[in-house]
Order: structure tokens, then sequence, then C-alpha cells
């Protein structure tokens, strides 16, 4: 049997569909109908996102997979995947957000979306720092989430130096460089209270190294000037309290100050400032 005109002409717009366009094909009575794809998909979408912005859940991820399954070639299909992982992110299921981000990423490398699935993954990240009251202070926990966030924002930044997202990106860079330099120093002041002083300063130089401009810089130094006269080296203690005070002025400043004095001409009396060093505890996640 020869296919009719209107057969083919169907299988041809069904060919087409990958092209995500309407396809007109005339029907044996001379009526036209048309296959409209993308509509649909738009329509589909549309629906999805109604319930996404009513914060019904589980109808909007039904829907959103709905829309993969059945447009699986449109460019909503992509956005489907994206809006999930929204939709994680919105309930506070940042594990599963990061995941669905990152998934994006990778499978849709070229797609205009990546900078805001990158953005909302660093942003996953950082809200994933847990600060409730009933966990050990920051500085004590295990920082494997905050050093992953450092990176993935400081690579956000270094992509898309212009991005809208800049702002809000700049301002957790400087949160989680701020967190992981006092676990850095936390862990210094507990080496320093054990007498494992080369430990110490390994820790203090290490944080002053990966970390420049964290603004604990001088806090940094006053420790490490510490660290020094209680391994008697008291000229190079000196030096760094004199750069605290030449470099970075301020409170941190008067306590380098205060060690100095307390040095006298020979350098050798250790100094009773106790600024550097804070409240000491045990147990640091190393």
């Amino acid at each position: 049997m020869r296919p009719t005109a209107a057969v083919l002409a169907l299988a041809g717009c069904l060919a087409a569909l990958g092209g995500l366009v309407g396809c007109d094909f005339e029907l044996n009575d001379g009526r036209t109908a048309t296959l409209t794809y993308t509509e649909d998909a738009q329509a589909a979408y549309n629906e999805a996102m109604a319930a996404f912005e009513a914060k019904d859940w589980e109808d909007a991820r039904a829907l959103f997979s709905e829309v993969k399954r059945r447009f699986a070639y449109s460019r909503y299909a992509r956005l489907a995947d994206l809006r999930i992982a929204d939709l994680e992110f919105e309930q506070g299921k940042y594990p599963e957000a990061i995941s669905a981000y990152r998934a994006f990423i990778q499978e849709h490398r070229t797609d205009r979306n990546v900078e805001y699935a990158k953005y909302r993954m660093a942003k996953s990240l950082f809200l994933d720092i847990d600060d409730t009251v009933f966990l050990p202070p920051a500085e004590e926990r295990d920082q494997a989430t905050t050093i992953e966030a450092h990176r993935e924002i400081r690579t956000f930044l270094r992509q898309f130096p212009r991005s809208r997202y800049r702002e809000d990106a700049a301002y957790m860079l400087e949160v989680v460089t701020g967190r992981l330099v006092r676990h850095e120093l936390y862990v210094a002041r507990y080496y320093l209270k054990e007498d494992v002083f080369d430990a110490a300063i390994a820790r203090i130089d290490y944080a002053l190294r990966t970390f420049p401009g964290s603004g604990l810089d001088a806090e940094a130094l006053v420790l490490k000037g510490e660290t020094l006269l209680k391994m008697k080296k008291p000229d190079e203690a000196r030096a760094v309290f004199e750069s605290v005070i030449r470099d970075f002025g301020g409170p941190f400043a008067v306590t380098a100050r205060r060690f100095l004095d307390e040095m006298g001409p020979g350098g050798q009396r250790r100094a009773p400032a106790k600024a550097a060093s804070g409240p000491a505890r045990s147990g640091p996640q190393l």
C-alpha cells in the first residue's frame, strides 16, 4: 500500500521535531492540522512552573519530570532539569541541590544557564555549612564542605567576573575564607598550648599563604610572634610584631606593641599578653 501524501507529510513533520518547530500538513479533506511540539512543551513547562511558584513541591517535581519525559528534545527539558535543582534548593535540601546543579552543568556545558547553575551550586555549598547552636563552634568542626564551597566560589568568580551574582559570590567568599582561616588559627593555638611549636607555625604560615587578604592576617601574625617567643627566637618574633605595627595597626598592633614592651632590649622574656591566643579548647578537627 502506497502511503498517502498526508502520511508522508506527517512523517516529515515528525522528523523535523528535532528542530522544535511546528509543522503543517494537508488532511485528505483539505483541512490543515499543526503539530505544536514546542508549544506543547512550553505549556507543560508553564504548568509545572505554576506548581513551583505555589510551592507545591511534589506536583512541581512530577510535572517537571513529565516535561523531561514527553519533550526530551526541547529546551524545556533542560529547563525542567534546572528547576528540579531549584526545587531542592528552595526546600533546603542542599546536598540534593548540589548534585542536581552539578549534573546540569556536566550534561549541558554550553547552555546559557550554566552560569546560574554554577552560582546556585556554590550558594548551596555555602548554605550547607551548618552553624546551628547544637554543634561545636565553627572553627572546631570538619571543614570539608567549607573547603569545597571556597573552591567553587573562587572558580565561579574567576569564570564569570562580570556576573550579576558577583556581589553575593564575593560576600560568600569572604565568609568562607574567614572561617577557614579561623580554623587554622584554632588548630595553631591548640598546638601552641601543647608546646608543639613547629606544627603551630606551619598552620599559621599555611593560613597566611593560602588565604591572603582574609582580614585576619594581623591576628595570625601576632600568634606567630607569640609562638616564636616560646621557641626562643626573639629576633624573628620582634620582626613579626614590628610588621604588624607597621602594616596593619588596629587592636592587634596594640597587642604586638605590648609583646615588644615586655620583651625589653634583650628580648628573652615571654610577654603576658594573651589576645592572640584566644580561649583554649581541646580536640580540634585537624
